[in-house]
């Protein structure tokens, strides 16, 4: 009998193997799939129920139709979290009909929000399916093509602006895509940390404002929040801890608190019910920042919140009022804390009548009261408006009127998407004054307007002609900043021409489009000579006129935008000398990059391994440190490419950062510490407190002596004869340093706060 070669039995007990365990992987995709049918079936079936109530005729139809092109559009595709990315429209399909109320079209245009955009469905064969005015939605919610674009846009700013241009014509287009930036926030944990920073800001910049704006008081919470998580975690994580630490205690506190009115209410025979709403996490985290306080030090951590049944045609103000003065018969009110929304409701649609109270163990408490109806608007925003169109429509004209001045705005076309998206933000988030003209109307402007605003707002005529105004009777400029209630008398005069200074002096959009529009003949002028100057000098110096360079210019320069640029070498505040220099300096540069720097050179360094940052994982690409936030090592950093000028760096808490990450989110990339342990950084001390013999002694003697840290700079300024202000400006080795320092000189007496300072430091790219 021949003995078999081993040789020939393994590999058959390899592929044996193999086969099992390729059996076994099988099984349990197998497994995971069947899983994930039956809890994508269970999330539709969710859905379903919840649309019920807003369903007429085949709309249970349209939505199973809408669900069924998803589910075939989206396929075996996985979000980055390894889920099934049908869970995403469908999530956002039901925050839109349970979170903010709308109806079966806007179902349909959540589940289909994404289709376009990442399969071959057409959006034409939407249109067959569901009619023109979803396909007007979804084509309103997909991004503009990123091959758009060149160097100088931004595919972020034009796709908001896309967006943005919806929302005259359909306000459910802005209102599904708060729903998709809330599920992308609320599942934000699976992606990259560049991803994270770039959504976050977004998030923070413009879809959270955007969200309040709109009444959505409880998703802007929630978005701040989570803006917080993923900019701070180490802040976001203390506070949910001290909530959870206090909240035995906070909830017998409150059950104290409401038992007498609950009492008195009930007797009197309201119909009404009582919560609590805790302070959200970014609104305390602001508030210790703010006040330099710890968690314990923040009073005002809860509202009470009663909420009135009232019968129909019953006068809700008056109930409100009623149940105002049960809750007054047991806490003490502040004056200066009583706020009545329902007399004059929020633009947003808000009406709520609120008093800050001294509870019996010494405690301020903020107490809300609302009927039904108005919580239902306060959680819904204006998605609740349509509900209640046959009753008061005071709200919903004050967010059609809103709507209207977005209009304005939008219909700019001189404007870039960059530009649009600045004087949105600033604009049309920002709180409003309510003032009047010589006749009584009343005119709604936001806040840091001016006569010129006003003029403009009454008639472009008007503002063109202003040479000035009456405020309350009395004659001011031009730039005269109006205050709430105030009564405005326009004077105009035929001579008056529109000047580039107006710009600085007004706040609307309007305005400043109808001033941009004035000068824009001469403009167009200036700025087509400008660039033919800048080409010839180009010429001149033998460098090629192209996006590369004009970009290197408008960062050399200090210009966000090139027609601006060419706006001031066309009226001679940027000589040829000057461009020359350019020239020069950039020689310079790019003979730098051939030898090591020197450690005393400032701005862009040729970083070597042992040196203080890895970028993506390289220790040898170019950077540099931004003068606006000073980021030492410790600090949560990214970096910022730009146009030839390596990578900037800003901390995630710098003052530009949203704006930045918002705005070229593409362009944002992952940046770390290394180990180096001796080079030092320059960061900025403000030091507050009522002043005492010794004291900046005091202060150098920590500094220096004990801590042995440089001193770069020190002033201290002396407000009102007893209170100072101190700038150190110091080099630091880390963070830690830093945090130390702060609290040694916190401790020393007659100090009441130390802060590390950001500075002031336009934006370039």
């Amino acid at each position: 009998m021949s003995i078999p070669e081993k040789g020939v039995e393994i590999p058959n007990k390899l592929a044996e193997t193999k086969q099992q365990e390729l059996t076994e992987k099988q099984k349990r995709e197998q497994e995971r799939d069947t899983k994930e049918k039956a809890e994508i079936l269970q999330r539709y079936r969710h859905l379903m129920r919840l649309a019920r109530p807003y369903m007429q005729g085949d709309d249970a139809q349209k939505i199973k139709k809408a669900f069924q092109i998803a589910t075939e559009a989206h396929g075996n595709v996985r979000r980055k979290s390894g889920e099934p990315y049908i869970f995403h429209p469908i999530e956002v399909a039901r925050i839109v009909v349970e979170e903010m109320g709308l109806g079966t079209t806007s179902i349909i245009c959540a589940l289909l929000h994404d289709v376009v955009e990442d399969s071959d469905i057409p959006l034409s064969r939407l249109e067959k399916e569901f009619g023109s005015r979803v396909s007007k939605i979804i084509d309103g919610l997909t991004k503009v093509p990123s091959d758009m674009f060149g160097q100088e846009k931004s595919q972020q700013a034009e796709t908001f602006r896309k967006v943005l241009l919806t929302i005259s014509e359909d306000i459910r287009v802005v209102l599904i895509k708060i729903a998709d930036r809330l599920h992308n926030m609320r599942t934000l944990e699976s992606m990259p940390i560049a991803k994270q920073l770039k959504i976050k800001a977004e998030t923070q910049y413009i879809y959270a404002p955007l969200a309040h704006r709109l009444g959505l008081y409880n998703i802007r919470s929630e978005l701040d929040d989570l803006s917080l998580k993923y900019s701070n975690k180490k802040a976001y994580n203390e506070i949910v801890e001290h909530i959870k630490r206090t909240k035995a205690s906070r909830t017998r506190f409150i059950n104290e608190f409401k038992r007498p009115i609950e009492e008195e209410l009930a007797r009197q025979g309201l119909d009404f019910e009582i919560k609590s709403r805790m302070k959200s996490i970014s609104s305390i985290h602001k508030k210790m920042v703010k006040q330099q306080i710890p968690f314990d030090k923040v009073y005002d951590l809860f509202a009470i919140r009663i909420i009135l049944n009232t019968g129909v045609g019953e006068d809700e103000k008056s109930a409100c009022w009623r149940t105002y003065s049960v809750v007054t018969d047991f806490y003490q009110p502040s004056p200066q804390r009583l706020r009545d929304w329902i007399s004059a409701p929020k633009t947003t649609g808000y009406e709520s009548l609120h008093t800050t109270v001294m509870s019996k163990k010494g405690q301020w408490v903020e107490v809300q009261i609302r009927t039904h109806r108005m919580d239902e608007i306060a959680e819904k925003g204006y998605a609740a408006h349509w509900k209640y169109k046959g009753g008061t429509d005071k709200s919903e004209s004050s967010i059609e009127g809103w709507i209207a001045r977005v209009r304005e705005s939008i219909e700019n076309k001189d404007l870039s998407a960059l530009e649009f998206i600045d004087e949105f933000q600033n604009n049309f988030f920002s709180d409003e004054i309510y003032v009047f003209t010589p006749k009584g109307d009343l005119k709604v402007l936001p806040q840091h307007s001016t006569i010129l605003d006003f003029a403009f707002d009454v008639h472009s005529e008007i503002g063109e002609r202003c040479m000035g105004g009456k405020v309350n009777h009395k004659l001011v400029p031009l730039n005269y900043e109006l205050q709430n209630g105030d009564q405005i008398e326009i004077l105009v005069s035929s001579k008056t021409k529109v000047n580039e200074d107006w710009l600085s002096y007004v706040r609307t959009s309007k305005s400043k489009q109808c001033i941009r529009q004035a000068l824009k003949k001469d403009q167009k002028i200036i700025i087509e000579d400008g660039k033919d100057i800048v080409k010839r000098k180009l010429k001149q110096l033998k460098l090629e006129f192209n996006d590369e360079t004009v970009n290197q210019l408008l960062d050399y320069f200090s210009y966000k935008y090139a027609s601006d640029f060419y706006y001031a070498v066309g009226k001679g505040k940027i000589e040829h000398t000057q461009i020359k220099k350019f020239r020069e300096e950039d020689e310079e540069y790019k003979a730098s990059l051939l030898k090591p720097k020197k450690d005393k050179e400032k701005g862009y360094k040729k970083k070597k391994k042992d040196d203080i940052l890895l970028i993506g994982g390289d220790s040898t690409i170019e950077f540099h440190l931004s003068q606006c936030c000073h980021p030492i090592p410790g600090d949560d950093i990214f970096g910022l490419t730009t146009s030839g000028r390596g990578i900037r760096i800003h901390r995630t808490d710098c003052p530009n950062a949203v704006a930045i990450m918002a705005s070229y989110g593409d362009r944002i990339i992952s940046v770390n510490w290394s180990s180096q342990k001796t080079q030092t950084f320059e960061v900025l001390l403000t030091i507050i407190g009522a002043d005492r013999m010794g004291l900046v002694n005091d202060v150098t003697r920590i500094i220096s002596n004990q801590n042995k840290v440089n001193i770069c700079g020190i002033s201290f300024d002396i407000n009102n004869e007893t209170v100072f202000e101190g700038k150190v400006r110091l080099r630091v080795l880390n963070t830690e340093q830093v945090q130390k320092l702060i609290i040694e000189l916190k401790e020393l007496d007659g100090v009441v706060q130390v802060m590390r300072q950001d500075e002031d430091e336009i934006l370039t790219d």
